[in-house]
C-alpha cells in the first residue's frame, strides 16, 4: 500500500481513544488537526513530547487545531501513562485523545510504521510521525523522526502558522519565518494583481538577475 503523504486525504478510520470511539473525519470536522504517533507508552522521549504538546494546548486551540495522539498500546496503558506525563511536565493536562492501536492497524493506514524496525515479537515498530491535516482533510505537512529524536513543538506551531497563512493568502513563508514577519508573494501573482491584493504595499529584492520574483509583504 502506498504511504500516506502530502496532498492525500486522511483515511476515515474508526478509532478507539481515551476520549471514546469516533471516526477521524468526524473529529477533524472541517478544521485543522494534528495526528502524531509514538513508538510506545512509558518510553522516555514520548513522555516528554506528549507533555510538551499538552503544555502548549492553548496555543494549538488558539489556532483552531485539534490534537490526536496515537500509540500502539491499549487504553488502560494510555490512562496509566497519562499520569506519568502530567507528573513529569508540571501544570500540563493531557486534554487531547490518544488512540489505542495494539494491532498496529491504524498506524499502518496512516503511514506511521517504521518499515525496517521490528520489536522482539516481529511486529513493526511505530515511527515518530506527525501529520498536519487541513480543513479539507488532506495532509498538508508531515514530520518523520527516528525513535531517538524528540520533536520540536515550537517548530510544529511555527509550521501551523505558515500553513494557515498560505491557506488564506497567495503567499509563501521564507526560511526561518515566524508569525508576524514578512511573507513572500507567490510568483503566480502578477505585479498588477499584487498591488490590488496587497494595498499595504510590498518590497521587491534587488537581485543581480534583475528578475523581480522576490517580493515581500506583511499580511
Amino acid at each position: 500500500m502506498p504511504g500516506l503523504t502530502i496532498g492525500d486525504t486522511i483515511p476515515d478510520l474508526d478509532v478507539d481513544t481515551t476520549h471514546g470511539h469516533f471516526r477521524i473525519h468526524d473529529y477533524v470536522n472541517g478544521g485543522w488537526a494534528i495526528i502524531f504517533s509514538h513508538p510506545g507508552d512509558f518510553t522516555p522521549v514520548c513522555t516528554t513530547e506528549l507533555g510538551k504538546i499538552a503544555s502548549n494546548a492553548e496555543e494549538f486551540e488558539r489556532r483552531g487545531v485539534k490534537l490526536l495522539g496515537l500509540s500502539c498500546d491499549d487504553l488502560q496503558s494510555h490512562r496509566e501513562w497519562i499520569k506519568d506525563i502530567e507528573a513529569y511536565t508540571p501544570g500540563c493536562k493531557v486534554g487531547y485523545p490518544i488512540v489505542a492501536d495494539p494491532k498496529r492497524e491504524v498506524l499502518k493506514e496512516l503511514n506511521m510504521v517504521d518499515p525496517d524496525e521490528k520489536d522482539s515479537t516481529g511486529a513493526h515498530i511505530p515511527s515518530r510521525a506527525l501529520h498536519i491535516i487541513g480543513p479539507d482533510k488532506k495532509v498538508k505537512l508531515s514530520f518523520l523522526y527516528p525513535a531517538t529524536t524528540g520533536r520540536n513543538v515550537d517548530e510544529v506551531l511555527r509550521v501551523v502558522d505558515a500553513l494557515q497563512k498560505s491557506a488564506s493568502h497567495p503567499v509563501a513563508t521564507p526560511a526561518n519565518w515566524k508569525s508576524g514577519e514578512p511573507v513572500a508573494i507567490s510568483p503566480s501573482v502578477s505585479d498588477e494583481d499584487a498591488r490590488k491584493m496587497f494595498p499595504q504595499g510590498y518590497q521587491t529584492a534587488d537581485l543581480p538577475s534583475k528578475k523581480g520574483y522576490l517580493r515581500f509583504t506583511n499580511v
